[in-house]
């Protein structure tokens, strides 16, 4: 029984068993008072000598102790839920008790290097991934009552592509094959489209082997999702519903507190068009990528690789505080995406912007086998398989990708991806550098 459905089930007199973690432990001459808790809740327990046969050994309990309890439930004078112990015994004795001094621990890194034990005395921390979980649950419900159907696709690809992103390397020795690991699902998911799944969607890893930053993980969760017979306008309906969904199933509002900013979620959302936004941002006329480069050393801003985004990341986003499709990115910068039919320069794409962040990516997908081709080549990276693919017929199409890492810090109300995704990358200590591999 877990200690929930006891409590739930609580009748004074009643007989029963539970396991748990002991969290606290106050002895007093001939009783003692303690609390266990476990996955699901806490509660007290009562020991005294009388009644124990083995008092003296659960005298000599720590914190930190994994114990299996059976008794008798009564309240306390102060209404407290306990168990009046007929016997207990020690699951697991731990060679670590908890040290208190977990509790308001300033070492950042080491809360993050050992999860388990911030996990284990830090009630807020644990209440924060299990959001998370509901908040990822709560993605998969939606879009499977609109449709959507989950599917998986390759970790390991022989082509990086889907983003601009440099990738993880690996080798299959059997196949004597290079690969990397994926940096985005795209092209497989809208090979589905093209296979008659006319709504698809994936929740799963992705590796870009980049910096690490309050942002950024090297691994990182993301959501993409195809609709077939749409547009990046169907995508942006589809997106700020989802979100505001999630928000008020998780949170039950969709007004939430954001590194204290109040910020609405509801839709409507706010669209702005990118080169307009940077021109207000930094008081010059910009139209187009060349004008972003001149910007960029006017300002004095140098090595650079792309003025664009550099523009867009310092002066545009961090105004953007409440829910804004950014929209009319460059076609240049947007190979996969279909270009508007009133101007080919512009990509039928958008980014979600919220709290300065950006949040998501969609776009109208690209279905031309040819222009999908030419546009490979300038990058230097050609997926013949794809084109082919497309070859075949992509419908109408729109794509978008939710960061799942940032969705969870935005609803949960935290600033860096580390404290949002249980075990973050780190640079080894000499714990881990000096753990022996067996031969």
């Amino acid at each position: 029984m877990q200690i929930k459905e006891l409590l739930n089930g609580f009748s004074e007199g009643k007989v029963a068993k539970v396991r748990g973690r002991l969290i606290s432990f106050r002895p007093h001459g001939g009783s003692a008072f303690g609390h266990i808790k476990d996955s699901t809740g806490r509660i007290q327990i009562y020991g005294k000598v009388d009644k124990l046969s083995n008092f003296a050994e659960f005298l000599h309990l720590t914190l930190g102790d994994i114990i299996e309890v059976e008794g008798e439930l009564f309240l306390t004078k102060t209404s407290e839920k306990t168990i009046f112990l007929s016997s207990f015994s020690i699951l697991t004795k731990p060679q670590n008790p908890i040290p208190k001094e977990w509790y308001g621990i300033k070492d950042v890194e080491l809360k993050h290097r050992k999860r388990y034990l911030d996990l284990l005395v830090n009630e807020e921390v644990k209440e924060r991934f299990e959001k998370r979980s509901k908040i990822i649950s709560c993605l998969r419900r939606l879009l499977d009552e609109k449709g959507f159907l989950e599917v998986e696709t390759p970790m390991m690809h022989t082509i990086a592509q889907g983003a601009e992103a440099e990738p993880f390397l690996t080798h299959h020795n059997a196949l004597d094959l290079s690969l990397c690991l994926r940096i985005a699902p795209e092209l497989y998911l809208k090979k589905l489209i093209v296979g008659g799944l006319d709504r698809v969607y994936e929740i799963g890893k992705t590796f870009r082997n980049e910096g690490i930053s309050t942002l950024h993980n090297p691994e990182f969760t993301i959501l993409e999702a195809y609709l077939a017979y749409a547009n990046y306008n169907d995508m942006m309906e589809l997106s700020s519903w989802l979100i505001s969904s999630v928000a008020k199933e998780v949170l039950s509002e969709t007004k939430i507190i954001y590194d204290s900013n109040t910020i609405d979620l509801a839709p409507p959302w706010k669209k702005l068009s990118v080169f307009p936004a940077i021109e207000e941002a930094v008081k010059e006329e910009v139209k187009d990528l060349e004008d972003c480069a001149r910007v960029c050393e006017k300002l004095n801003i140098k090595e650079i690789e792309d003025p664009f985004k550099t523009l867009v990341d310092r002066f545009v986003q961090p105004n953007l505080i409440q829910p804004t499709f950014l929209v009319d990115f460059p076609a240049q910068l947007s190979p996969l995406a279909k270009k508007r039919a009133d101007d080919p320069n512009i990509a039928e794409r958008f980014e979600i912007i919220i709290a300065g962040c950006e949040i998501g990516n969609a776009y109208s997908e690209l279905s031309d086998p040819d222009e999908q081709l030419e546009n490979f080549k300038r990058q230097g990276k050609v997926d013949y398989d794809f084109v082919s693919a497309l070859s075949y017929g992509l419908p109408p199409t729109g794509g978008l990708g939710i960061g799942i890492d940032r969705l969870v810090m935005l609803l949960t109300n935290q600033t860096s991806i580390r404290e949002v995704i249980l075990f973050p990358l780190l640079k080894p200590n000499e714990e881990v550098r000096n753990v022996v591999i067996p031969k």
